[in-house]
């Protein structure tokens, strides 16, 4: 198939996400109070990544010479279009978000489906604008460079940013919304997002770091290496024609069909069904375009790949229902949290924890089934495929999950601006279903991880020549990386978690600081909003560099110490033991939020009740597994097995 096609789909959704741009641009900001505390979110949110973006380039400059010096020239060239990419693509997603969350309270004023609409042409912007430079980016440089090995080096710059904007993002959103809640709520006993309090701008700031530009930056660097690595193994192991630039066919369908998708979302009577039939008639579409491509554009190829893509996709979808099933307040597991904390803080801590660790039984045996049937049908292909297949609809999907911040801000605005309370309530609905899409995208961007990471893991295989694999258990060197790469997530959540607590002091020392001495509840004194924007941000970035070199470091030490069979099985240890942690923690610190939120809804005694109390503490522990150290999992599986595979050839 020509490259030039698949061009054009890329330019398509970049398009369609400038034109969603100017869409909702011209929607109204909203009274000055609400232009003013967006104004302050969007500065915030600027500060944060203009400081990010240099330890960004510190670490791009270092890795570029590193890889030109030891690899190619050409594969730093590409690592720095891709770390490049990446960052302008969170840019986009995160400047649109900033600025469409006024606009969000604003449109819920007339109706709910018109705040509905505003919130999701923002985060439909953000996934156009990922899957746009991703798709792109590939097929250009596969023009430029026709070397897979070459294109690991755009994967590896997506890598990179993805993992200091997953943890740097992830410790900003939480210092800052740690501190507001354990002071303000539940301290100073003053309404969320209430205006008094010093640390609710940041509070408001950090929802965009950590669930537009860093979850971008994640789905962004899923997406490239599924493709990338897919290609590699049609290259190596499968005989027909187009095998090669399939996977940039089923990115291209994908995107087309996501486009399409994002008309069929709209109405306000069921707001779940409004949002999720775009995503599945998306599905549906991309379903339709890849079985008639492979009929016509690429008849060498076998029907058990696109039976290879449908398990994908439908694993994807899967691990999204079963995420919302454990994480949403109208199911059981949820209303059970909640009724086990009329007990106190620790039968709430217990009920939470062990229904995240029971939410990885599915999860698990979805990814295993996907794997398996992928392989039946189309052997090692298969797997790449499946992974791809599962991505391919990540425009639309990623507008889902984005869709979640820009409510949840819009909700924060109108309290802050004091818009009334139907405003105020209406903002809250489309944020309760954005905490649920929030939950989702998780769990989807955690399926989509580990598909993406046995993906790696295979090419990686493949390039190095291991056969020694098969016999793991009987090859002390494989068993020793296992055990290395297994013990590798427990460190770096450890790191992360840390890091959260320790930067979360800080923000809680300052708005005690305030509230001492300001007289700030009374009105007379405004808030120092800049100060706690500036602890979050000076502590983010300082704490994500340990995890993020242990993450890069690691791999490459156990290949040159330990040699390439061990470096497999630390793939191997990393990847399952990773997917499972991340999906305990996800899910344990979304079930933790909706317990609380479901309390606040009335039930069980209320805001301000025992029970109320004992959910904000369970909330507090879950915020940082759930928005920090978990998402970060997701980076760590992949960028490891990214790693291992762009430093090959010093190992063989």
């Amino acid at each position: 198939m020509d490259i030039a096609l698949v061009v054009a789909a890329s330019v398509v959704a970049l398009v369609f996400a400038g034109a969603l741009t100017v869409k909702v641009s011209k929607k109204d900001r909203g009274s000055d109070k609400a232009r003013e505390m967006s104004d302050h979110i969007k500065e915030g949110a600027r500060t944060f990544l203009g400081q990010e973006f240099k330890y960004l380039s510190v670490v791009v400059v270092i890795i570029s010479a590193v890889l030109a010096y030891f690899i190619n020239p050409q594969t730093a060239i590409t690592f720095i279009f891709g770390a490049f990419l990446s960052s302008l693509a969170g840019v986009i997603g995160m400047t649109t978000a900033t600025s469409s969350n006024s606009r969000t309270a604003e449109a819920v004023k007339n109706s709910l489906g018109e705040g509905l609409g505003v919130a999701f042409s923002s985060g439909t912007v953000m996934g156009m604008s990922v899957v746009g430079f991703g798709l792109l980016g590939i097929s250009s440089f596969y023009l430029i460079f026709p070397d897979l090995q070459i294109l690991f080096g755009f994967a590896f710059g997506a890598s990179s940013v993805a993992l200091f904007s997953r943890v740097g993002g992830g410790i900003y959103t939480k210092t800052a919304d740690m501190g507001a809640d354990l002071v303000g709520k539940v301290e100073e006993d003053i309404p969320e997002d209430d205006p008094r309090n010093p640390g609710v701008v940041a509070d408001n700031v950090g929802d965009n770091v950590g669930d537009v530009a860093a979850m971008g930056a994640d789905l962004f660097e899923s997406y490239v290496e599924a493709i990338i690595a897919t290609m590699l193994i049609g290259f190596l192991t499968v005989q027909a024609s187009g095998a090669v630039v399939f996977p940039l066919f089923i990115g291209a369908s994908g995107i087309l069909a996501a486009v399409i998708g994002y008309f069929f979302v709209g109405g306000e009577e069921n707001l779940n069904w409004a949002l999720n039939r775009g995503t599945f008639g998306a599905a549906g579409l991309a379903l339709v375009f890849m079985f008639f491509g492979m009929r016509y554009l690429f008849p060498g190829i076998d029907m058990g790949v696109f039976y290879s893509i449908v398990s994908g996709l439908v694993a994807g979808i899967v691990i999204g229902l079963v995420t919302e099933y454990y994480t949403a307040s109208k199911h059981k597991p949820t209303r059970n949290i909640a009724e086990e904390s009329t007990g106190g803080a620790a039968t709430n801590i217990i009920a939470g924890f062990s229904t995240g660790m029971f939410s990885t039984l599915v999860p698990m045996l979805t990814v295993c089934v996907a794997m398996l049937i992928s392989y039946y049908f189309a052997g090692l292909y298969g797997i790449g495929i499946a992974s791809v297949g599962m991505l391919s609809t990540l425009g639309i999907t990623l507008a889902t999950d984005c869709y979640g911040p820009v409510a949840d801000n819009a909700a924060g605005i109108a309290e802050m601006a004091e818009m009334g309370e139907k405003v105020r309530e209406r903002a809250e609905a489309l944020d309760s279903i954005g905490n649920t899409t929030a939950a989702i995208g998780k769990g989807f961007a955690i399926g989509s991880a580990a598909l993406a990471s046995l993906t790696l893991f295979v090419a990686y295989t493949q390039e190095v020549g291991l056969e020694a694999v098969d016999v793991a258990l009987t090859d002390p060197w494989i068993v020793a990386g296992l055990f290395i790469g297994a013990l590798l997530p427990f460190i770096f959540s450890a790191l992360t978690m840390r890091s959260v607590g320790r930067s979360a002091s800080k923000m809680i020392d300052e708005i005690r600081r305030q509230f001492e001495e300001m007289n700030i509840l009374s009105g007379e004194d405004k808030p120092d909003y800049s100060r706690c924007i500036e602890i979050s941000t000076d502590s983010a970035l300082k704490e994500m560099i340990l995890p993020g070199s242990l993450a890069i470091i690691s791999p490459i030490a156990v290949g040159l110490l330990l040699g390439p069979e061990a470096l497999a099985g630390m793939l191997a240890g990393n990847i399952s033991t990773g997917f499972l942690l991340a999906v305990t923690m996800a899910n344990s610190g979304g079930a933790w939020d909706n317990a609380k939120k479901y309390v606040e809804e009335g039930n069980l005694g209320g805001k301000g009740s025992e029970t109320h109390k004992a959910t904000v503490v369970g909330d507090t522990v879950g915020d940082p597994m759930k928005d920090t150290s978990g998402p970060s999992l997701n980076v760590l599986i992949k960028l490891v097995a990214m790693v291992a595979l762009i430093f090959v050839p010093l190992l063989v």
